[in-house]
């Protein structure tokens, strides 16, 4: 299993690059993203691993991988998407708890649209255009995020009352003291 990496490791700031060719080297990225994500999730017994962009391991290149059920921990596949862009977007901006397993133990209410079009490839190749709503939209949008180098706490840094943390029994509760939390925590927002 390759391990997860997280703030403040450099090359989750780097742009990734397009995959030129599906050959068996990226096969073998996307396999161990979806090993690393599903070991992730039997450590937290409380949330769902419903997502990984290839920087979190390390490999900048444009490659995620999205739950098939985001409702169900059980069912454990992924479909994995291949140079994934965000055409457009629309409806109103909703505001929605997110997590992220490169940022440890925090978590963030984050405005996004509420729809989202995107083109990628498949695995196979194949080109596809998704239509996606609700949380969908929000996990896709995250994920394509991190090929761009950017955080889901960049949409936030500049709103204390955004950050929270898990409780021991699953709970999220807001965050108090941010600034302590800010110095206590220097890995959140490292110096330029």
């Amino acid at each position: 299993m390759k391990p997860i990496i997280t703030t403040p490791d450099p090359r989750l700031r780097a742009k990734s690059s397009r995959v030129r060719e599906i050959d068996d080297e990226i096969r073998q990225i996307i396999a161990d993203m979806v090993e690393s994500s599903l070991a992730w999730e039997k450590e937290h017994p409380y949330e769902l691993s419903a997502a990984m962009a290839a920087p979190q391991l390390g490999v900048n290149k444009r490659i995620i991988i999205v739950r098939d059920d985001l409702d169900d921990k059980e069912h454990n596949s992924f479909t994995a998407l291949i140079n994934p862009e965000v055409i457009r977007t629309e409806g109103k901006m909703t505001k929605d708890y997110e997590g992220c397993l490169s940022v440890p133990e925090i978590y963030g209410l984050v405005s996004r649209p509420h729809k989202a079009k995107i083109k990628a490839q498949l695995e196979n190749g194949q080109e596809v255009r998704l239509k996606a709503d609700g949380y969908l939209a929000r996990v896709l949008m995250h994920e394509i995020d991190h090929l761009n180098g950017i955080l889901f706490i960049d949409h936030i840094k500049d709103d204390p009352k955004a950050f929270y943390r898990m409780t021991d029994k699953g709970d999220l509760e807001p965050i108090t003291n941010y600034e302590a939390e800010i110095k206590n925590n220097p890995k959140l927002f490292p110096e330029d």
